[in-house]
């Protein structure tokens, strides 16, 4: 638990107005909306320490999302200027034109997206519109990736979807800490504890994972898992996953 949760969230504010301060004087925060407690908590920091005026929230339901409203709700209640872009029409091209390729057919063996293509595929196509959006705005804008320390140690995020952005003022802070940010910035209880899910695979987080967030944030914390099988899944995600969070290597060419 975080010691002092409104220090925590004051020095973030600072981090923050430091980040734009360095890298981007006049550049708007732009970030996804997706209704759930990590976008609902970054984009309520992002007001705190730019002010509603240099915040754009953009939601990007692919189709019908049942939970958009949840979305809608959150920039109303945070009164920041928001935009929608449906990436429906963007992703059924994707769809058609891979599934349409003949010889990827031939290599692959696959006459439809793999299920894994077919979860990770909207979120890069998010990221796609977020950093073309940014660079449409006059002064242009900075990605806030919203992803947090639990999701990343087990890999719960996408690589080059919403894995990626400009900065990450959430990344080190453990799922139980970012509930505490959302009880502090008084954001509503219904988005702060909303039962977490990708909105992608129908199965919350915790479902798909195998395990409890509280379990995960307790054996991150202190290396103690009561269940070994559980401790061997978090090791065995985490493992697979660190390709993740490193910087992408480069051959070094000694001159």
């Amino acid at each position: 638990m975080l010691k002092n949760p409104e220090q925590t969230k004051k020095e973030i504010i600072l981090w923050i107005r430091n980040y734009f301060k360095e890298n981007g004087p006049e550049c708007t925060a732009v970030i996804g909306i997706s209704g759930g407690k990590d976008s609902s908590v970054a984009a309520a920091l992002m007001k705190e320490a730019l002010g509603k005026e240099r915040v754009l929230g953009v939601l990007m339901p692919n189709g019908i999302q049942k939970d958009i409203e949840d979305s809608r709700s959150l920039v109303r209640t945070l009164d920041i200027p928001y935009i929608e872009c449906n990436i429906n029409e963007a992703f059924l091209g994707m769809q058609h034109m891979l599934e349409s390729n003949d010889k990827l057919k031939e290599i692959t063996h696959l006459d439809t997206l793999s299920d894994d293509t077919r979860i990770n595929l909207p979120p890069r196509l998010r990221m796609t519109t977020l950093y073309a959006v940014a660079q449409m705005l006059p002064h242009g804008g900075r990605i806030v990736n919203t992803c947090n320390r639990s999701e990343d140690y087990v890999g719960y995020s996408t690589k080059y979807g919403d894995a990626a952005g400009d900065f990450s003022p959430l990344s080190n802070l453990l799922v139980h800490e970012v509930l505490q940010l959302g009880e502090i910035l008084r954001l509503p209880d219904y988005l702060v504890h909303k039962v977490p899910s990708d909105g992608l695979s129908n199965q919350s987080d915790e479902d798909k994972l195998g395990f409890t967030y509280q379990t995960l944030d307790h054996y991150i914390l202190t290396g103690e898992c009561e269940d070994e099988q559980t401790k061997k899944r978090i090791d065995h995600l985490h493992t697979i996953n660190l390709h993740k969070l490193k910087l992408m290597p480069s051959f070094k060419l000694n001159r």
